[in-house]
């Protein structure tokens, strides 16, 4: 019995080499993690990156969870004495799971249907008769021999309706004809909702789709869901139809039926009986879950892009800020953190209760910044956000202190972490809002840092994200933050339990101990005494030391992403050069004496080697954007202070499929439709422009009523795209990415 073969399947179907693919397979298999695999075995996988590593992964595992049904398939109609050969080579040949469950349907267990009563009658051979179609005979006379009162047939008729129950079951359990219904639901199909009757006179957000019709085939992921939840809400009704008579001739193609054969009459009314009562509906279903699925996967990819832009969002890097959470009737409340994020003192500042009030507030801000001295000022962007700035920009102006940079700070999440267990441990003495301050304060310093101790999907930059199947957005959102975590680095000496959980082949149980045990011995002074952690044995510490960071240990490469394995290497390149190892990291001019090909062997390639003297040449070096502050428009503060035409900076919150949300300084983010985004035509608004930009907009549109703002990123808003060039779709007024940041100390290094 020979099931799939999973290498050469994979290397099809994602078109890579065998080789790599192989490779890939064998090193998961051992253990290994995705990130380690993409960074230090490059030689191995051919250099493949760490998404088609992924995608590999993916697959391995569909194939995997394919051959296990197989298996229980194969076992379960063996069990029942119908396994031939032609339908186990059927089974195993079978590359699809949707396909496979089609060829178990006739032999899967299920409730007493019609068929199944009209076949213990002792049927089966008539209904096998009307589907021969023979040229000759009477459907009738046949049908009389089957008469039985005391199988309960007592008449011709009741014969032939039995016939045809059990051909029209046979029909709709044809493994071809449902696979050729569900292409023609997906070729022309259409999804069709409703209002639901009695609802049409109230308004609410799914007033578009009252009456709405999209083809199966372009039917955007969020509309898809937007349909489904207006459905849960019992405000719509929706289905996906094809036309029936389509489906017919299908079927009647597929039976080869002739019009000919007495039995046709009696073979068109079993097969417009089956699309009508058992296969439309059944394929309809199938279809409604593969539509499912197909907008989920497109939803969760969103989020996790926008999810990867905001955890590599531009850090402050280290230095000391002042995180202030906005609050108007209990205050506003302020922590100061120091440049490594340690709690160092707070306050509340009451700006509401009159002028000397605002007075004391003042007295009391400036107070905190001359004992502490920060570099910046984080203010939460929620519930009186931009009042809150206003008062501390005019406290610093009366102060001669404008060079004190104020920031607007995202705080979706804020409040889940103030109230986890994470925050808890952190500070057990302290309020709830004032871990929010602190949190408010470090996501300046270090949004990746302060992001992982928050459920993504507490951080609101999805679209639908609680329609979309729960463990799909978990695993994804689980492999964004893994993958950013090891992309950057992370400082052993700083970093948290739950930043350290994301390293490669730690988690949150080792995690732990490594902070217990740093708490407990002080400061790691090289990399090796990791290994001095209860459960950090040598395959963790081969796995995870690359991503570690060790600034002033006694060993200068354990700053860098330089691993461990290589030291001996770089220590010998060293060694011919004549110089002392500490002269040669990121000396260039040395480095670029370094004659590759020399210590090129089995074990390293040129590609490792690459590696190795890129990051010589720059160790410590951050590879996300620089920080620079953004800028709101000191004369809008709420959405009334909105007017249609006013030219706004903004900074992208949110990209969905059909637009993006923008931060313009109100509260309340304006959404801008991919229509607007740019002059030129685009499909998706990613191309763009991506979570964490800035972006410059007009505005076009403002609703008080319902709070809602329209933009647009246009140069001519409201102008209709250009379709002349398709390929060039990026406006010059969102910048791409620069080059990394320089703040040696923070809690994140570069790869």
């Amino acid at each position: 019995m020979t099931y799939l073969d999973p290498v050469q399947h994979i290397t099809t179907e994602l078109s890579l080499p065998k080789n790599s693919v192989q490779a890939v397979i064998h090193l998961l298999e051992e253990g290994n993690t995705i990130p380690f695999i993409a960074r230090y075995r490059k030689e191995a996988t051919g250099n493949l990156d760490e998404v088609q590593i992924r995608n590999i992964h993916e697959r391995l595992e569909y194939v995997k969870e394919l051959i296990a049904r197989q298996k229980t398939i194969i076992s379960s109609i063996e069990s029942q004495g119908k396994l031939t050969d032609s339908l186990r080579q059927q089974i195993l040949s079978c590359t699809v799971k949707t396909t496979l469950e089609d060829l178990y349907l006739p032999y899967k267990p299920k409730r007493r249907t019609r068929a199944m009563i009209a076949r213990e009658k002792g049927l089966e051979p008539l209904a096998l008769k009307i589907m021969e179609l023979p040229l000759s005979g009477d459907p009738v006379r046949e049908a009389e021999q089957y008469i039985n009162a005391e199988k309960g047939v007592s008449s011709a008729d009741e014969a032939l309706q039995g016939a045809r129950d059990i051909v029209a079951e046979m029909i709709s359990e044809n493994v071809e004809i449902r696979s050729t219904i569900r292409e023609e639901y997906f070729a022309s199909g259409m999804v069709v909702s409703k209002v639901v009757e009695g609802k049409d006179k109230e308004a609410t957000k799914f007033e578009q789709y009252y009456n709405f019709s999209e083809r199966v085939a372009v039917i955007p992921s969020h509309r898809y869901l937007a349909i489904r939840r207006g459905e849960r809400e019992e405000i719509l009704q929706f289905s996906i139809e094809i036309d029936p008579e389509l489906a017919i001739a299908h079927c009647k193609k597929q039976a080869k039926w002739n019009s000919k054969s007495p039995y046709a009459k009696e073979m068109a009314e079993a097969i417009e009986d089956s699309c009508k009562r058992l296969l439309l509906p059944s394929v309809e279903t199938d279809v409604r879950v593969d539509l499912k699925m197909k907008s989920d996967r497109a939803a969760v990819e969103i989020f996790a892009e926008n999810l990867r832009n905001l955890l590599l969002s531009a850090p402050l890097g280290t230095r000391s800020v002042i995180g202030i959470d906005p609050g108007l009737r209990t205050g506003c409340k302020c922590a100061v953190v120091d440049d490594t994020g340690k709690f160092l003192g707070g306050t509340t500042l009451y700006l509401t209760q009159g002028d000397r009030s605002m007075q004391q507030a003042s007295r009391d801000l400036l107070g905190m910044i001359s004992a502490y001295k920060p570099y910046a000022i984080a203010i939460g962007n929620g519930t009186g956000g931009r009042e809150t700035e206003a008062f501390v920009r005019k406290s610093l102006s009366d102060a001669n202190l404008q060079d004190l940079i104020v920031v607007q700070v995202n705080e979706a999440g804020a409040s889940v972490y103030s109230a986890s267990d994470i925050a808890r441990e952190e500070f057990p003495e302290l309020d709830l809002t004032v871990r929010g301050a602190i949190s408010i304060a470090r996501r300046l310093q270090d949004p990746l840092a302060e992001l992982v101790k928050i459920d993504p999907k507490a951080i609101g930059v999805g679209q639908y994200q609680h329609d979309v199947l729960q463990t799909l957005l978990q695993d994804k959102l689980g492999e964004v933050v893994e993958s950013c975590v090891n992309h950057v680095g992370v400082e052993v000496n700083t970093a948290s339990a739950p930043l350290l959980s994301y390293v490669a082949g730690i988690g949150p149980s080792l995690a732990t101990k490594i902070v217990k045990f740093r708490e407990d011995h002080g400061p790691f002074k090289t990399r090796k005494q990791l290994m001095e952690v209860s459960g950090f044995g040598p395959r963790t510490f081969e796995q995870a030391a690359g991503f570690l960071r060790l600034r002033g240990g006694s060993n200068p490469l354990d700053a860098s992403a330089v691993h461990p394995e290589r030291y001996a290497l770089v220590e010998m390149m060293a060694k011919d050069l004549g110089a002392p190892l500490q002269e040669l990291i990121a000396n260039t001019s040395l480095i670029q004496r370094i004659q590759k090909e020399k210590y090129i062997s089995t074990e390293v390639g040129e590609l490792t080697l690459q590696d190795i003297m890129d990051e010589l040449k720059k160790p410590g070096r951050d590879p996300r954007a620089v920080f620079e502050r953004p800028c709101f428009r000191d004369d809008v503060h709420s959405i009334k202070d909105l007017k249609p035409g006013m030219k706004l900076d903004g900074i992208a919150t949110n990209v969905t499929a059909f637009g993006a949300f923008v931060d313009i300084g109100v509260h309340q983010d304006g959404l801008v439709h991919v229509s607007e985004l740019t002059d030129r035509y685009i499909k998706d608004p990613s191309e763009v422009v991506k979570a964490g930009d800035r972006i410059k907009v007009t505005v076009i549109a403002v609703d008080v009523e319902r709070n809602r703002i329209t933009l647009s990123a246009k140069q001519n808003p409201g102008s209709k795209p250009s379709f002349s060039d398709k390929k060039d779709t990026r406006q010059k007024e969102i910048p791409k990415r620069q080059g990394g940041s320089s703040f040696s100390s923070s809690p994140f290094a570069n790869l």
